[in-house]
């Protein structure tokens, strides 16, 4: 029962029940005047009126002050009867939700104080118990974001370390004469290129990870000629993929004249991204080939990205896309990587209101989907 109810029900009893039982008193009151009033009546005798008048007077003092304490009595019985029902309706809620408060102030959160009551006081449980509960998921949070930002550091650390133990290696060999020849001395530089471009490409992604996380990736949306953008990429990917002894496969089945909407650079991150992922998972073999084909489908152009690799677990693949997660767990440089790539990649594509998902197969292979929006001329309609 609510509380506006109990104090409404609580007056009436103790305001209507005194004023009843006096009601009542009265009435006994006028039953004896007019019993006295009748017997005076029956007798004309002076003295003997009076003396029933004095006895009548008597037993009138005798009712009020028996009124007054049997009064005095109900009153206080009532008030001590309605205060306890009262009472007992607010402190037990009172006090789990004062140790529930002291619980909130001490960090510990893994209690309950949901009430299944319609009072007041069940509602503002509820209300505690809601603010718990996100208060809680906020705690979660943070503790996620607070791994996953030790996980980059670590994941981002450990592979910066490597191309600079690299350089350093290299450079020091060339101070140190061991390039001794032009040919040497080419390889070691171009040696230290690579690993500088692997540290560009591990700051460029923090960088751009840390823009994702505040929803502050800065796009440049432009018409696209979709043949005219994948035959330079093509070209650009096909001269990297060759040196690393990897055959690249590319087939376009879409019009020559589609374009799409779309940021240049954040779309050949999106391929560079997925190519590097199947770099990083090839078999150490001579057959090692990664397929780009594009399709049209309707409002859309599907971009698929094949690779003949390791695969991907099937226990793995719904994660694939996680930030941080990472389907081999070995931290090798053959597989490094922060374990963001994936990550950007899904955040872009769905920033041009695309999708991306993936298939996978161990030991045979995995392709990457995506797709994204056609650019459509909206037709002019002109008023007659």
């Amino acid at each position: 029962m609510k509380l506006k109810n109990r104090l409404i029900i609580s007056f009436f009893i103790i305001t209507v029940v005194p004023v009843m039982l006096f009601g009542t008193l009265v009435l006994a009151l006028k039953r004896i005047v007019a019993d006295a009033t009748a017997e005076q009546l029956v007798s004309n005798e002076v003295v003997k009126s009076f003396k029933v008048y004095m006895d009548d007077m008597g037993k009138f003092d005798d009712l009020i002050i028996q009124f007054c304490i049997t009064e005095f009595i109900i009153l206080i019985v009532t008030a001590i009867i309605m205060v306890m029902w009262i009472y007992k309706g607010i402190a037990p809620q009172l006090k789990v939700l004062k140790v529930a408060a002291n619980n909130v102030k001490e960090g510990n959160l893994d209690f309950s104080v949901s009430s299944t009551g319609i009072d007041e006081m069940s509602e503002l449980c509820n209300a505690f118990e809601d603010m718990r509960v996100r208060l809680q998921n906020n705690a979660k949070d943070r503790l996620e974001d607070e791994a996953e930002q030790r996980a980059l550091i670590s994941n981002i650390a450990h592979d910066l370390k490597t191309p600079i133990t690299a350089i350093k290696g290299y450079a020091e060999g060339m101070l140190d004469g061991v390039a001794d020849t032009p040919e040497k001395q080419e390889k070691y530089i171009r040696t230290i290129y690579n690993k500088a471009n692997e540290m560009n490409t591990l700051i460029n992604e923090l960088t751009l990870y840390s823009n994702i996380d505040t929803n502050k990736i800065p796009y440049n949306f432009q018409k696209l000629n979709l043949h005219a953008y994948f035959n330079d990429c093509i070209e650009e990917l096909g001269m990297d993929l060759e040196n690393q002894h990897i055959r690249l496969d590319y087939a376009n089945f879409v019009d020559p004249e589609v374009l799409i909407i779309a940021d240049p650079e954040q779309l050949g991150r999106i391929i560079h991204n997925i190519v590097s992922n199947s770099v990083k998972y090839m078999r150490a073999d001579n057959k090692s080939r990664i397929g780009i084909t594009i399709k049209d489908v309707g409002d859309f152009v599907q971009i698929e990205i094949a690779d003949n690799g390791k695969g991907i677990a099937q226990h793995d693949l719904p994660y694939v896309f996680d930030r941080f997660y990472r389907a081999d767990t070995s931290r090798n440089s053959a597989a490094g990587g922060s374990g963001i790539g994936l990550s950007i990649v899904k955040k872009i594509v769905e920033d041009h209101g695309g999708k991306i998902w993936v298939t996978s197969k161990e030991n045979e292979g995995t392709t990457m989907y995506f797709v994204i929006r056609k650019y459509e001329e909206t037709p002019i309609v002109s008023e007659v």
